[in-house]
């Protein structure tokens, strides 16, 4: 009887040890991600862009963050907000007025916790007759800074051939 009572408790003890050793997490601490959801979050972003862009009328959309780096073809990267923008209007003329850039977000890759994600995407500049004039491809890191994706590095590249 005493052995049975032992054995009772040998085997009981090992059941406690292996229940409370149990690795799985019965709580998670991730944060439920809506990868479309933010897919469409960014894709809004690149829209409201694009139409800043296209009016020629530089103003602040808070698509970069103030300490974004730029890094575009044939020319060091270029360093902080205003430093981007000065570039990107910079070169906008009578002749260059009537371009149109458009922007399409083709995946997202999302941190675990949401606060980063990384976009990859194609860019299409058409002319007045709707011609395209340069496309390309983009890679964008946003951070979510007081609530809202602000881009802090991007580049991009070309597809048409060097002249």
């Amino acid at each position: 009887m005493k052995t049975n009572i032992f054995n009772s408790l040998i085997i009981l003890s090992l059941l406690s040890l292996l229940i409370a050793c149990d690795t799985k997490k019965t709580e998670s601490n991730e944060v439920a991600i809506d990868k479309e959801q933010i897919k469409k979050e960014i894709q809004d972003k690149e829209n409201e862009f694009a139409e800043t862009y296209n009016s020629g009328i530089p103003k602040s959309i808070g698509y970069y963050s103030d300490d974004a780096v730029s890094f575009t073809q044939n020319r060091a990267p270029l360093v902080g907000k205003d430093a981007i923008v000065e570039y990107l209007f910079g070169g906008l003329n009578q002749t260059t007025q009537s371009n149109k850039i458009s922007f399409t977000t083709n995946e997202v890759f999302v941190s675990n916790d949401g606060n980063q994600v990384v976009e990859i995407g194609y860019y299409s500049v058409v002319d007045s007759t709707n011609t395209n004039i340069n496309t390309g491809n983009y890679m964008v890191l946003f951070e979510k800074r007081n609530g809202k994706y602000v881009c802090v590095r991007e580049m991009s590249t070309s597809d048409m051939p060097l002249e």
